[in-house]
C-alpha cells in the first residue's frame, strides 16, 4: 500500500506517514498560494485531454484523472465541513472517511469531469473566502481528529494544500500515461 493511500481504517502509524508526506510535498511552499492556484493548475493540466482520456484508468486499480477531479471535489467538501467545524466549535470531533470507498459507493468512475471540477472551484473559493476571514485568530484553533489527534486549521491548511500537489502530480503523470 502507498502511503499516499489514506483509508479510515488505516493505523496511527500510517496516518503519521501519510502527513508527513503529504507535508514534504508542501515543503516551504506558502500553503495558501497552492491553494489559490489549484483549480487553475488543474485546468492547465487537462487542457486538450479528450472526455474519453479522462476517464481512462492509469493502470488496472488505479483512478483515472476524472476520478481524481471528484475526489477533490469531495475533499474539499470534507474539509469545508471541518473547516466550518474548527471555527465554530470548541474543539469538535473530526472523522474520517475512506476515500476508496467514496469512490467505489459514489461513482466516481462515472463522473463527469467538467461538472467535477466545477464543484471543486466553487467550494474551493467558498472555503478560501472563509479562511481569509477567520486569518489569523481562527488559524490556532483546533478539531480533535479521530486518527490523528489534534489538527489546528493552520495545520489542516499545509494538509490540504500537500494534498492538492499531490493530486496535481497524480493528474499529470496519469495525463502522461495515456501517450504510451
Amino acid at each position: 500500500m502507498s502511503v499516499f493511500t489514506n483509508p479510515s481504517s488505516g493505523s496511527k502509524e500510517h496516518a503519521r506517514a501519510y502527513i508527513d508526506a503529504v507535508l514534504d510535498l508542501l515543503a516551504e511552499r506558502d500553503p495558501m498560494s497552492v491553494l489559490e492556484t489549484t483549480e487553475r493548475e488543474l485546468r492547465t493540466r487537462i487542457d486538450g485531454v479528450s472526455p474519453k482520456q479522462l476517464r481512462t484508468r492509469e493502470a488496472p486499480g488505479k483512478w483515472s484523472i476524472a476520478m481524481v477531479l471528484q475526489h477533490l471535489a469531495d475533499s474539499e467538501l470534507v474539509w469545508g465541513w471541518r473547516m466550518r467545524l474548527i471555527l465554530a466549535q470548541d474543539r469538535p470531533t473530526l472523522t474520517g472517511y475512506d476515500q476508496d470507498a467514496w469512490a467505489d459507493e459514489l461513482g466516481y468512475e462515472n463522473a463527469d469531469p467538467e461538472r467535477a471540477l466545477a464543484d471543486f472551484g466553487q467550494l474551493r473559493s467558498a472555503n478560501l473566502r472563509l479562511l481569509r476571514a477567520a486569518m489569523p485568530a481562527g488559524l490556532k484553533r483546533v478539531g480533535v481528529h479521530v486518527e490523528r489527534g489534534d489538527e489546528s486549521l493552520a495545520h489542516q491548511m499545509k494538509l490540504y494544500a500537500g494534498h492538492d500537489l499531490l493530486h496535481l502530480n497524480q493528474v499529470a503523470r496519469v495525463r502522461s500515461s495515456l501517450s504510451r
